[in-house]
């Protein structure tokens, strides 16, 4: 049977460099491969990779946009909140949910939606 075994998206962008500058400078991933005659790069931090390109003749829908969000499990959830709540768009404050989770989103440059979250039980005190 097939096993999967990475999954990395590729989130379009209208401005490559605007696009990298934000996951390198406020969510600090590293560009690792970037290829300006195909306006694609390739950028990871910790265990996540992530990808960038602008949309191409082989896409039939070439608008930027994404209709649901990108799912961050991190630790230290309450110091990365205090780390990007001033550094980009918010979505919703730190919470802890009924779920289990506590969790924040922000928006990147693009208006992709960044949800990060981390299990309430290993933080202790949440309040």
């Amino acid at each position: 049977m097939t096993q999967f075994t990475a999954l990395r998206p590729v989130l379009w962008t209208e401005n490559l460099d605007e696009t990298i500058g934000f996951y390198m400078r406020v969510l600090g991933f590293s560009l690792m491969d970037r290829n300006n005659e195909w306006q694609w790069a390739s950028l990871r931090k910790d265990d996540i990779y992530i990808m960038l390109s602008q949309p191409n003749e082989h896409e039939k829908n070439t608008s930027i946009g994404f209709s649901g969000s990108f799912y961050f499990n991190v630790n230290k959830v309450n110091d990365l909140w205090e780390d990007l709540k001033t550094k980009a768009k918010v979505c919703y404050e730190i919470e802890t949910f009924e779920w289990g989770m506590r969790e924040f989103a922000i928006y990147d440059n693009n208006g992709y939606l960044l949800q990060f979250g981390e299990p309430a039980d290993n933080i202790g005190n949440t309040e």
